[in-house]
């Protein structure tokens, strides 16, 4: 196949691109240069070691619920008005216990949702799920 050139005093109809992309490409890479690194950051703030901090009060108190609705405090049957009582005098502590709440697989939900209200209104701050790694996996019967 034969490519020949034709002699014509007209000017050419096609436009010069190269300049173009040149000058597009040195814009591109002078935006990718200028743009800032992308990064995002949380700040936590992590316990440090306190050497002046009064000690750690090894104390535990449990609550559970039973599938019946008995409310139990260390293994103690209570009723609303004990618990409460229970959890306030935990808070004027020097140094609040932990609370460990594990309420049974079949407890009501309102009991339990009346409870946890309950531990909301004391204040209490160190607040614990027990036994909830029972739960991860359903069997279905």
């Amino acid at each position: 196949m034969a490519f020949t050139i034709a002699h014509t005093d007209r000017p050419l109809g096609e436009l010069n691109t190269t300049p173009l992309i040149d000058v597009l490409l040195v814009l591109l890479v002078m935006f990718v240069i200028t743009i800032p690194v992308a990064s995002h950051s949380l700040t936590v703030d992590l316990p440090r070691a306190c050497t002046h901090c009064p000690a750690i009060d090894d104390v535990k108190n449990k609550v559970t619920i039973e599938q019946s609705g008995t409310v139990r405090w260390n293994e103690q049957a209570v009723n609303e008005a004990t618990l409460r009582d229970l959890l306030r005098q935990t808070q004027a502590m020097p140094v609040e216990p932990q609370l460990q709440y594990e309420p049974d697989g079949n407890a009501s939900y309102a009991q339990s949702a009346r409870v946890l209200n309950l531990i909301r209104r004391a204040g209490v701050t160190k607040l614990g799920f027990v036994g909830n790694e029972r739960y991860r996996s359903f069997r279905a019967d």
